[in-house]
C-alpha cells in the first residue's frame, strides 16, 4: 500500500503533539522528571505507536461490530481522556466500573457530561443531565432489554477517565473484519492513524493465536 506524503506529514504532525502532550502530563502529574518526561517524548514521537491491538473475549453486547463470542481489536490510544478526544457515537475501550482496575469494557459512547441530557426509552424515567466529567456507554445489541445489559443502564455514568482509548479496527474473523463506524469527528482523527498503523498480516495472527 502506497501512503501519500500528505497522509505522512498530518501523521507526523499528530506524533509531535501527543507525544508532548504525554509528556507534560506526566510532568505535571509529577511521574517524572523535566528530563524524564522529555525522553520519554522523543522516544514516544520516534518509537511509538498512536494504537495497539486487543483481544476482546466473552461479551457478545457488541455484537454485530465486534465479533461473539471473540474479537481482536485495533485501540487508537489517548494521551489523556476528555471530550476533546472522545466523541459521542465512538467505540470506546473503557475500564469496566463494576470490576478491577484491570478489567474492560467496549462501549458506544452515548453522551457526554455538560454536553447532552439523557433521555430514557420509558417515559416513566425521567431525563437528567450528566456532570462534566461523566459519560453514558451504551451496548450495541438492540434488542437487549436494560436489566440485561452490561452498560450505563446498569452501572449508571462512568467517569470519563475511565475511557482509554477508541476501537478503529475490528477483525470478527480472519475474513470479516474491518474500520469500526465512530462518530464523523472520530474517523476523521483516525484516518491516517488507520492508514499507517494497521497491519492486517500481525493482526491475522494474533486472531487465530
Amino acid at each position: 500500500m502506497v501512503i501519500s506524503p500528505s497522509s505522512w506529514y498530518w501523521y507526523i504532525g499528530l506524533k509531535a503533539d501527543y507525544s508532548v502532550s504525554l509528556a507534560m502530563q506526566r510532568y505535571k502529574s509529577g511521574q517524572m522528571t523535566f528530563r524524564e518526561a522529555t525522553d520519554a517524548g522523543l522516544k514516544n514521537m520516534f518509537l511509538g505507536k498512536f494504537t495497539y491491538f486487543y483481544s476482546y473475549w466473552g461479551d457478545q453486547e457488541m455484537a454485530p461490530t465486534i465479533g461473539a463470542p471473540r474479537g481482536t481489536l485495533l485501540i487508537r490510544k489517548f494521551p489523556k481522556s476528555g471530550p476533546t478526544y472522545a466523541f459521542t457515537g465512538d467505540v470506546v475501550l473503557l475500564r469496566d466500573p463494576m470490576k478491577s482496575h484491570n478489567n474492560f469494557l467496549v462501549r458506544r459512547l452515548a453522551g457526554i457530561g455538560g454536553y447532552h441530557e439523557m433521555v430514557s426509552k420509558d417515559e416513566k424515567d425521567e431525563p437528567f443531565v450528566l456532570e462534566k466529567n461523566q459519560c453514558w456507554v451504551l451496548s450495541d445489541k438492540e434488542n437487549l432489554k436494560p436489566k440485561e445489559a452490561n452498560d450505563s443502564r446498569n452501572f449508571g455514568p462512568v467517569p470519563f477517565r475511565n475511557i482509554v482509548g477508541r476501537v478503529v479496527y475490528s477483525m470478527r474473523t480472519a475474513a470479516d473484519h474491518g474500520p469500526v463506524q465512530n462518530s464523523n469527528s472520530g474517523m476523521k482523527a483516525d484516518s491516517e492513524v488507520l492508514e499507517i498503523e494497521l497491519d492486517l498480516a500481525e493482526m491475522t495472527l494474533i486472531h487465530l493465536g
